[in-house]
């Protein structure tokens, strides 16, 4: 195979067939042609199919077929194991494994497992690296089946080396989570993989996260709606979501609403942190903090993706390709995904969504290998552009039992279209083996406008469905009944967002009195802002047909400006006290917020007609200790202080959101098996609502005042992955559950216009909040097959604050959705996947908001092809 080259979309790399690279050249050209036809004038998107998805799977699997025997032989043998520290037996997570004879390499998981599959029986010598522990190499005799390789890595002579250390100022799990004083996840590509989800909905990816509550929308994932111990999941608005460590809501600050929120599938690892040692992640300090990590620059050339197809004209394209010398760096990936959607319009046409997303990454590095200065720079640019068919017109409890999975005529209409824009620039230097130093300057740009129903005959949207008796001629106008001129009020809600800024961390690592410490220190200047410039048009309902009748002059339904400007220091120290670690930490947060409000007659903006400004102070301390009580085995304790600051335009009695937070637990892992159990107890001195369009009020914005709130719950994530010896051959059988209980009441007494609230008393449970969720998965793998299934649980939620009986009309459903799926190794490098979502086609409510019963995702098929080459 030596000389031969792939060359796609400009890119050449040695180390595949020819054929490969003339299907792979005719698949991308194929798919660029069919994708640029959703640009011309007049054509239908529902033209567009996923025939390029499906040719490509057929094509690349194909041609993977043809590769040379060695991944076709009847006795495949596959080859596996763990890799753990020397000192406590801990697993280690991001380790390179190479099979130096084929130049294959892997990483390994989270929890320090690695797989090689496809093999031919024979002599391999294995490579084991990992920065900050020293190099292993064994030479290992493989035979039919399965071969288990365990291997525990001493430590590196020189500690602490430059790539290790920029993983723990980069990712929340740094470099060895196992040791983090407090509940954290980490969800692997290699876990989603075994987890059917063909929109890559990151709320599916999250159901195996305890802790973490999730509310589905739109069945897709779009929007989602995320939160952490009882934080409420209002657009993800109450945590802190991040990008590879940088903050990355549209406007972290003064509107965090997360209507952009970045591609799942392009990721390559999910991080969650709880606990008192999240702190240095805020603002938002109540629940925890949450960093999709995007695909790292290969350290060895790479070529990887997925194409897959599926029912309602579903179609996805996932490509990287990437490469690095001693010191240079380069990725390159794409995805793509694009569906006519699962709801049925009464009138006909498309419910669904298309997506494009792109990354490049550059990195030029200094010698790793030179002892001394260590220098990083990387470059960062990222687009994505989606236009979606959504709505927030949902159904009444009478149509969604008829048929759940239909959409109104009157949201013919409505869609979301975004644009979004990133840059980053991130710096990197270790002068010496206990200093280093990480500076990342960013910038994101992003633009939506939402064109969607607002109201009829002037009674909004939310109120008819609440009530379709006493609106019953409106609904029939919902329905396709004839009206008269303005009767359907769409909004489009025009806005553009910009958050910028500059953080920068400095470890230093010391000893002090006998006792190690780590010391981090970081400081972020930070910008964003909110551009509202909205109009509504009115359309009139004939045969079924909107037809417009005015148009809304820009600026005439809300013109504004809300910006923030913040400036955040942090402080975070670990004392290592033999089996003892502490880890004290503080954060400071000051805020300025600005509103400045303009007539709805002056899109020019001569002349605001009001400016508010409010501002916010705060120190948030924590600390968080972790004890090994045995090797594998450490017991976990940790209290902190929670905080969420307001948005633009508060008035003065608007008060911060404030808790203060505890945990205890612990976690074990021991060869195959992991277990966290965590106790956690959230105690808000305030707790914040915002109204929003998305929790069925006007979109005003304006903040409230909940008073005194308690959450206590538990967290317990078990995973157990046995090896079988069978007279049918080696095979593993993956375990996994994930549990969360979570009690929620309010302990004061008040009244909100806020509709999830209203008028609340002492001991009424939060809204939105499930009391159990459980997530649980089992599978068999054999070395060229597997197979997964799971199952997903979670208990029925108020739609409202109450308590007793839920009222009708006022809950979600409980459900239990199925999964399965499948997968076929044909190649070591290339598998054949299928999978089911929502296998029994369960109907249920997932949720009653912004407006109306929605349903979730049906059950949905997907077939495709996964290539993975280094």
């Amino acid at each position: 195979m030596e000389g031969t080259t792939i060359e796609a979309a400009g890119l050449t790399a040695a180390g595949a067939p020819p054929i490969v690279a003339y299907r792979l050249r005719m698949i991308l050209n194929y798919n660029q042609e069919s994708l640029s036809m959703r640009t011309l004038p007049g054509l239908p998107r529902t033209h567009l199919r996923p025939r390029w998805a499906v040719l490509a799977a057929a094509v690349l699997a194909a041609s993977f077929v043809a590769l040379p025997a060695h991944g076709r032989a009847q006795d495949q043998a596959s080859l596996r194991g763990t890799l753990t520290t020397v000192e406590e037996g801990e697993p280690l997570a991001g380790a390179t494994v190479e099979l130096v004879e084929l130049s294959q390499a892997r990483r390994t998981s989270a929890r320090g497992r690695y797989a090689f599959e496809g093999l031919v029986p024979g002599t391999y010598t294995l490579r084991f690296t990992l920065l900050g522990r020293a190099t292993h190499e064994r030479s290992v005799r493989v035979g039919a089946g399965e071969t288990v390789v365990d291997v525990a890595l001493e430590p590196e002579a020189i500690a602490l080396n430059p790539l290790m250390v920029l993983l723990d100022r980069t990712r929340l799990a740094g470099g060895a989570a196992s040791a983090i004083p407090g509940a954290v996840h980490v969800v692997t590509a290699a876990e989603l993989e075994a987890r059917p989800t063909a929109f890559d909905d990151v709320h599916g990816m999250l159901r195996g996260v305890p802790g973490v509550s999730v509310q589905e929308e739109d069945g897709y994932g779009l929007r989602p709606n995320i939160g952490m111990r009882g934080t409420g999941t209002e657009r993800s608005s109450k945590i802190t979501l991040l990008e590879d460590g940088v903050l990355i809501a549209p406007a972290p600050y003064a509107a965090p609403a997360a209507y952009y929120f970045p591609t799942a599938g392009r990721m390559e690892a999910i991080e969650v942190r709880k606990g008192s040692s999240q702190v240095k992640y805020g603002p938002r300090t109540v629940g925890g903090a949450l960093n999709l990590v995007s695909t790292s620059i290969p350290d060895r050339f790479r070529i990887a993706g997925e194409l897959a197809g599926g029912e309602q004209g579903t179609g996805k394209v996932h490509a990287i390709v990437g490469d690095s010398d001693r010191n240079f760096g380069w990725m390159a990936e794409t995805y793509q995904i694009r569906t006519d959607g699962f709801k049925r319009l009464d009138v006909g046409g498309d419910t669904g969504f298309y997506l494009q997303d792109y990354v490049a990454k550059l990195r030029l590095n200094s010698d790793r290998n030179a002892p001394g200065l260590y220098h990083e720079l990387e470059l960062k640019l990222g687009y994505h552009d989606e236009r979606s068919d959504e709505t927030y017109l949902g159904l009444t409890e009478a149509d969604f039992d008829a048929d759940p999975l239909r959409r109104y005529a009157a949201s013919q209409n409505d869609v979301m279209n975004t644009d979004h824009r990133q840059y980053q620039v991130r710096y990197f230097v270790q002068p010496t083996a206990a200093v280093d130093v990480t500076a990342t300057l960013y910038r994101n740009e992003f633009a939506r406008n939402w064109y969607k129903l607002d109201s009829v005959d002037g009674t909004g949207i939310a109120a008819i469905l609440d009530d379709p008796v006493t609106f019953a001629p409106e609904l029939a106008i919902l329905r396709g009944g004839a009206s008269g001129d303005d009767a359907l009020v769409v909004r489009a809600n025009n806005r553009e967002y910009l958050s910028q800024g500059i953080q920068s961390a400095l470890g230093v690592r010391f000893g002090l009195g006998g006792v190690a410490n780590a010391l981090e220190v970081g400081v972020r200047y930070h910008e964003d802002e909110e551009d509202r410039l909205q109009q509504q048009d009115g359309f009139r309902m004939e045969a079924g047909r909107m037809v417009a009748t005015s148009e809304g002059a820009p600026g005439s339904q809300a013109n504004r400006i809300s910006g923030a400007e913040a400036l955040a220091f942090y402080a975070q120290n670990r004392l290592d006290l033999g089996r003892l670690s502490l880890t004290p930490g503080i954060r400071f947060e000051t805020i300025d917020f600005t509103r400045t409000d303009y007539a709805g007659d002056d899109p020019g903006r001569s002349a605001p007609t009001g400016v508010r400004e409010n501002g916010v102070e705060a120190w948030i301390p924590g600390i968080g200790a972790s004890f090994l009580a045995a090797p594998g085995v450490r017991l976990l304790a940790g209290i902190h202080e929670g905080f969420g600051p307001p948005g633009p335009g508060a008035d003065d009695r608007t008060e911060s959101e404030s808790s203060v937070n505890y945990e205890l637990g612990g976690r074990v892992q021991r060869d195959d098996f992991t277990a966290q159990v965590i106790g956690f107890r959230v105690d808000y001195d305030n707790i914040l609502g915002a109204a929003t369009l998305a929790t069925g009020e006007e979109g005003s914005g304006r903040l409230f005042n909940g008073g005194a709130v308690d959450v206590q719950g538990v967290e317990v994530a078990l995973d157990y992955e046995p090896r079988v010896r069978a007279p049918v051959g080696a095979f593993r059988l993956p375990l996994r559950l994930a549990y969360t209980f979570t009690d929620a009441t309010f302990q004061t007494a008040f009244e909100s216009d806020f509709e999830p609230w209203g008028t609340v008393e002492p001991g009424h449970e939060l809204p939105y909040l499930a009391r159990h969720q459980l997530f649980a998965s089992a599978g068999v793998a054999f070395p060229r097959w597997s197979v997964h299934v799971s199952a997903t649980h979670g208990s029925a939620m108020r739609t409202r604050a109450g308590q007793g009986d839920v009222p009708e009309g006022e809950g979600t459903d409980a459900f239990l959705v199925l999964g399965a799926i499948a997968d076929y190794r044909v190649a070591p490098q290339a598998a054949l996947f299928l999978g089911v979502e929502n296998v029994t086609d369960e109907r249920y409510v997932v949720a009653r908001r912004p407006a109306g019963a929605r349903p979730g995702l049906p059950r949905t098929i997907q077939a495709g092809v996964r290539i993975d080459a280094w």
